[in-house]
């Protein structure tokens, strides 16, 4: 069998790393402040006025590794039972879990969300039903058991978009055009690109506020550890003016890669649990659209593993140069493609090379970097783009490391340790 690619980056050299600790403030709300933050803001006269005995209330349920998921779906559940009236939870992915029912529920039961856990039905459907029409005339769309619900209530995570700037980018808005959308709706507001979702996500968003029973939305807050560290309940009218202020606190709390940039850039793993994306490119820099910007500049990027929890949907492995062979097999088209196709961006699912081994995947992207010092390569590796407390730095960074007052090194330079199939220890 030929071995022509393997030594072709045989003798590049990968240099010795060295782990730090990133230093980030860490405000969070244990799982009973988590409780009682949900419970009171539920309760409250403006929110529980819209709660009444016997009525059917859909909750919503993304797709993201939200922090906590489980425990505050449970609660809500709880809070609503307690005011006699039957909630359900819906996903409220868009295309997301294959863009069927089948494959949305079991999206949600491996964050925990089963009907055993919440005791309640789980009730879901690509069905959709029009709602109305925006100003453009576009038709608006959300869920059918939504749709027959005698109230909705929104909860999700506020936090910056991937491939858009506006004033509402990952958040209630946006769990309610595209979430509560689900494929078909999602597709009408993506058919136009990420340059106009800015426009369009409040536009959407303000036709459902008006046109069905929406009782509150639960905003979700995540400090730079991916923990819950702020929650509010806010009613429909407050939504739109509060959700711009929480997007730009959330924007100070994310976490960050504490360097400007490196030659490659290596992702342990990447997975729709991480990021919408795979992998956040406001850590990563890897933008597959040119409008939203930020994170690490690097000029390589080598993703080595895709998650279990992501089960099979490879987005985010197009914004890489090389990935292993064993990311290869686990990435399944029929999960991921959906996705691509609904949000009209597919440069996040273009195939890489694909290489023999973590190994190779690391030195095709060191040997194929521009006006670099190959004896001395500037690398980084993060262990997935929501986890970057702990890095690993390549020697080359240890004097700039070891005078920032933001980083502890935790150990010293050490060479990579391979097992005989060339993967990483």
């Amino acid at each position: 069998m030929s071995n022509i690619v393997s030594d072709l980056v045989k003798d590049v050299y990968i240099p010795r790393m060295f782990k730090v600790k990133q230093i980030f403030e860490r405000p969070f709300l244990a799982d009973e402040e988590i409780k009682s933050r949900i419970t009171d803001g539920l309760l409250k006269e403006n929110i529980t006025g819209g709660i009444k005995p016997g009525m059917k209330i859909a909750i919503t349920a993304g797709s993201r590794g939200v922090a906590n998921i489980a425990l505050v779906t449970k609660t809500i559940v709880e809070a609503v039972k307690s005011k006699g009236a039957e909630p359900f939870v819906i996903p409220t992915m868009g295309s997301h879990g294959g863009a069927t029912a089948s494959g949305q529920k079991s999206v949600l039961e491996s964050y925990g969300l089963t009907e055993e856990y919440l005791e309640c039905k789980i009730k879901s459907s690509m069905e959709v039903v029009k709602i109305g029409v925006n100003e453009e005339g576009m038709d608006v769309l959300i869920d059918k058991f939504a749709s027959e619900a005698d109230g909705i209530i929104v909860c999700n995570r506020i936090k910056p978009h991937t491939c858009f700037r506006g004033p509402y980018e990952s958040g209630l808005m946006k769990m309610m055009t595209i979430g509560l959308g689900k494929q078909a709706g999602a597709e009408v507001c993506h058919e136009a690109g990420f340059k106009h979702m800015a426009k369009y996500i409040p536009m959407f968003g303000k036709v459902i506020l008006e046109n069905t029973p929406i009782i509150c939305g639960i905003a979700l807050m995540e400090n730079a550890f991916d923990e819950t560290c702020k929650i509010e309940v806010l009613d429909p009218q407050e939504i739109e003016k509060r959700e711009p202020e929480l997007l730009e606190e959330a924007k100070s709390m994310m976490p960050k890669i504490l360097f400007e940039e490196c030659d490659v850039l290596v992702c342990d793993k990447i997975g729709k649990n991480y990021s919408g994306g795979g992998m956040d490119p406001n850590i990563t820099g890897t933008f597959v659209t040119p409008y939203a910007s930020g994170g690490l500049k690097s000029q390589k990027v080598a993703v080595l593993d895709l998650s279990d929890e992501s089960h099979g949907n490879g987005n985010g492995i197009g914004s890489s140069h090389a990935t292993t062979r064993r990311f290869f097999d686990k990435m399944d088209f029929e999960m991921t493609y959906p996705n691509a196709i609904t949000s009209t961006v597919v440069d996040n699912v273009r195939i890489p090379m694909v290489m023999k081994n973590d190994k190779e995947a690391i030195q095709v992207c060191i040997r194929t970097c521009n006006e670099i010092n190959k004896k001395a390569p500037r690398i980084i590796r993060i262990s997935n783009s929501l986890d970057v407390e702990h890095i690993w730095l390549s020697e080359e960074y240890y004097v700039e490391a070891k005078m920032n007052p933001m980083l502890e090194i935790k150990s010293e330079p050490e060479y990579f340790v391979f097992d005989e199939e060339g993967n990483l220890f």
